[in-house]
């Protein structure tokens, strides 16, 4: 698998987030768009088998094809972008400002949100012949994981706001360890394996990804979905949001970068 220690990897993060900061526009626009769309294809891909199988776990096994073909690509997520360029800052390298990892943010966001509501609109006219017939089976599945992951939560007021969040810190916290894994190999196989592993396991968790949930959602609405809008944005899309740049962050990037980046002195001797 040619393994790279920590200390390695750490190093190509840092490296990796000030490249993102420094990128043009519509490099930046062109990767994030096309991460959406293919990450979100794969969502598609994962709900399909798990509706015609009858078993979730299928979905969850296939459903990381998406997020490697992308990294291999050199694409970027919005949920990579929130570990990968605050290091950069922290780490000091010339001319990051937070200003900088703002607008990384920024565009990364809107790129991934136009590739994955092409996807979406996609999905709606496949699943409805062009919306000239009700939609198939999986189309009403679609149309109700949008319902259960927004109202599902406002049923349960502050309560369902709390696990909302929670699930968007978990979620990240897999996704982005699915980000470090594709450095973690200088082979594609072993790319491949470090990043099949946490991902399949924040997708059979249905934890709450902004940029999946950015397919879901516009989908839903589009096949009959009986949620709105807004129900989308309070109470699903903003709190995941948050909750995946939090659970990154804290759980991947800071804590990789401190024990790794930036070693503490080695105890003497007693």
């Amino acid at each position: 698998m040619a393994y790279l220690i920590p200390t390695e990897f750490v190093t190509k993060m840092i490296d990796a987030g000030e490249s993102k900061i420094f990128m043009s526009t519509r490099d930046t626009i062109i990767r994030a768009y096309m991460a959406g769309a293919i990450l979100t294809l794969a969502a598609w891909f994962a709900i399909t088998m798990t509706v015609n199988t009858g078993v979730p776990i299928i979905g969850a096994i296939l459903f990381p094809v998406g997020f490697c073909i992308l990294y291999l690509f050199g694409f970027d997520l919005l949920t990579g972008v929130f570990v990968l360029s605050p290091l950069a800052l922290i780490d000091k390298r010339p001319g990051v400002t937070f200003a900088g990892v703002l607008r990384n943010w920024g565009l990364v966001f809107v790129g991934n949100f136009g590739g994955a509501f092409t996807v979406a609109v996609m999905a709606a006219i496949v699943t409805t012949f062009g919306f000239s017939s009700p939609p198939d089976k999986v189309g009403v599945a679609l149309a109700h994981i949008g319902e259960g992951r927004t109202l599902g939560y406002a049923a349960h007021g502050a309560a369902g706001m709390l696990t909302l969040f929670i699930r968007g810190v978990l979620c990240n916290w897999m996704v982005s360890a699915g980000v470090v894994g594709a450095m973690i190999s200088t082979t594609v196989s072993g790319k491949v394996i470090a990043m099949w592993m946490p991902i399949m396991l924040f997708f059979a968790m249905t934890f709450e990804h902004s940029i999946v949930n950015m397919f879901l959602f516009p989908s839903g609405l589009l096949l009959g979905g009986n949620f709105s809008i807004m129900d989308y944005l309070i109470w699903n899309e903003i709190p995941t949001v948050v909750g995946n740049l939090v659970g990154g962050l804290a759980f991947t990037g800071l804590t990789l970068y401190a024990t790794h980046a930036r070693t503490a002195p080695k105890r003497g001797l007693a």
